[in-house]
């Protein structure tokens, strides 16, 4: 997928992410007031983000047990960050603080994301997952000092309202809602959150975005290999070998919809450009559908109504 590789490179790049995109073109750290909106080609491509954000989600429903399976598709964006490590520029000093607490943040995301898989459908665990997070990343970076003003707000509010919706019912023939994955959809939640934050933070520290996506990848997928080796063993290169195809393909999916959504960060508010990726909400119900044989229900339809809606205001905000 050359989304994965050449759209995060600082040559001939089809995303322009480009040397110098962290703060030569009007990227400013939070707080400073200066990013209030979000122009229509950065909306564009952060849906673009969202639907390939999806995809690499659906992959954690085939073949290989969630948990192994997220790490997998952590060590293999890593993988295929690694080359480009060797076209992009070391990152500044202080850039080393946010890919290291990104990296753990990760490996915690990662495995709560495929704990509540092992217990809960597509279609519930990913919108609770994904749903809960707008609303702690726009609370975190007004802390911060970049508050979005009250549409952006309503947005994000109806967004993840939206987004909820979805998962208020399951896939399953019963309907039942799984405490357990639940539980870890939530925590799944709270680390988006803070890796929005962080890493938002991170590509606006950073006088080449690329550069912040390639080794955060490299360094998050370090982690995750010496965990899961420690934890599964042979297990997990078993698994590898079985699906490293599908595994590399997601990891090109992963850098393309994150490397997409930091550049967008270093031009729009952190919090709207995370609310827009929860949009992959509703390519992730259609793949279920499609894909993995969960059912439509007239909620998730109207749900999806409120999504929409939410997009369109944080668009105006």
């Amino acid at each position: 997928m050359r989304l994965g590789l050449n759209g995060l490179s600082c040559h001939n790049s089809v995303v322009p992410i480009h040397c110098g995109a962290g703060r030569d073109r009007g990227a400013e750290p939070a707080g400073s007031g200066q990013m209030q909106s979000m122009d229509t080609f950065v909306f564009a491509v952060v849906l673009v983000a969202a639907a390939l954000h999806a995809g690499w989600n659906a992959l954690l429903k085939l073949r290989v047990a969630p948990r192994i399976a997220s790490t997998l598709l952590g060590i293999a964006g890593g993988i295929v960050a690694t080359p480009m490590c060797l076209f992009v520029p070391w990152p500044e000093p202080v850039a080393w603080l946010y890919i290291g607490a990104s990296a753990l943040i990760h490996l915690v995301y990662f495995q709560a994301l495929g704990a509540a898989y092992e217990t809960g459908d597509l279609g519930q665990v990913y919108p609770l997952a994904r749903g809960s997070a707008p609303l702690l990343t726009a609370m975190g970076m007004s802390f911060v000092g970049e508050p979005i003003g009250l549409i952006g707000w309503l947005g994000v509010a109806l967004l993840a309202i939206g987004v909820l919706a979805l998962s208020l019912k399951g896939g399953r023939v019963s309907g039942h809602i799984e405490v357990r994955a639940v539980g870890f959809a939530l925590l799944t939640a709270l680390t988006i959150g803070a890796y929005t934050i962080v890493d938002g933070l991170g590509a606006r520290s950073v006088s080449n975005v690329a550069s912040y996506v390639a080794w955060s990848f490299v360094t998050s997928a370090t982690v995750l290999a010496a965990y899961g080796f420690w934890r599964w063993g042979r297990t997990l290169a078993d698994a590898f070998r079985s699906t490293g195809l599908q595994l590399l393909a997601g990891g090109c999916m992963q850098i393309g919809a994150y490397g997409i959504a930091l550049w967008a960060m270093t031009k729009a508010p952190i919090a709207i450009v995370g609310a827009m990726r929860e949009t992959s909400v509703l390519f992730a119900a259609l793949i279920g559908v499609v894909w993995l044989g969960e059912p439509l229900l007239k909620l998730r339809v109207a749900a999806g109504a409120l999504v929409l809606i939410g997009v369109v205001l944080l668009r105006l905000a």
